[in-house]
């Protein structure tokens, strides 16, 4: 079974549950995916901060594949998976967002590092800009 969240890009440059969930209405195993996706959002949004980037909008979804059919309390989680979809203002952006999420997912997000000892995380990462490469 995989569970699943997703997280998107405030106002404030924080992360909140994409439709009307509630951390209170998640199950453990996802408040865990729930946990490394707000880490690694938040890492990259502080990472773009200090390249004075801030994103049109960021969406994290965190995946991950149990090892029973349905959740139970035995249930482990046998890999993650991370993805990545930014908007960004201008065209010139996106290699610097490339770079703060992968740095972010690879090195300074603890939570992922973290996870990673569980299980193997993989993640995709895709970014747009709403300016166009000739402007």
């Amino acid at each position: 079974m995989i569970e699943k969240v997703t997280l998107e890009m405030n106002d404030k440059s924080g992360f909140d549950l994409s439709g009307d969930t509630a951390c209170a209405d998640l199950n453990p195993k996802a408040l865990l995916l729930y946990a490394g996706a707000k880490c690694a959002g938040l890492t990259a949004l502080r990472i773009m901060q200090k390249e004075r980037i801030t994103p049109v909008r960021f969406e994290i979804s965190m995946s991950g594949e149990l090892s029973t059919d349905t959740v139970q309390s035995e249930s482990v989680f046998r890999s993650f998976n991370v993805v990545y979809n930014v908007e960004c203002a201008r065209y010139d952006e996106q290699s610097k967002v490339s770079r703060a999420v992968n740095l972010s997912h690879e090195k300074y997000c603890g939570t992922v590092q973290m996870l990673g000892r569980i299980a193997p995380v993989s993640h995709e990462t895709a970014i747009v800009s709403t300016q166009s490469a000739e402007a």
